[in-house]
């Protein structure tokens, strides 16, 4: 499985609970059309982090690359109905971070050992 992490705050005045329904509603749109296996949306708690973590992070679980590249080409095509919910989340943030992380060892891991 491979997991696209997006860490993002809020723009002032943004409500929380309208961003958290328009990433759902975004999000599930992608898990519906079978372009990303399944997500999560979650808010930091307490107050805990490291410096310079955002207060929300989703992440977007897919089965592969080849999943992920399709999700990504219809969010690039900006059509509707697929836009529409992509700018009803991106207008809500104020910035983004991304990183991509894979389940390890993963299933293409056939042998040797990597030493730092």
């Amino acid at each position: 499985m491979d997991i696209y992490h997006v860490w993002c705050n809020l723009k002032t005045g943004t409500s929380d609970l309208e961003f958290a329904e328009s990433a759902r509603l975004y999000l599930q749109t992608l898990v519906d059309d079978n372009r990303m296996h399944a997500f999560r949306i979650t808010r930091r708690k307490l107050g805990l982090s490291f410096d310079g973590l955002a207060e929300f992070h989703l992440m977007l679980e897919f089965e592969g690359l080849g999943q992920l590249d399709d999700a990504f080409s219809r969010v690039a095509s900006r059509t509707d109905p697929i836009e529409s919910f992509h700018h009803a989340v991106n207008s809500k943030v104020a910035s983004v971070k991304f990183a991509l992380y894979r389940d390890f060892p993963d299933p293409v891991r056939t042998s040797g050992e990597e030493k730092f």
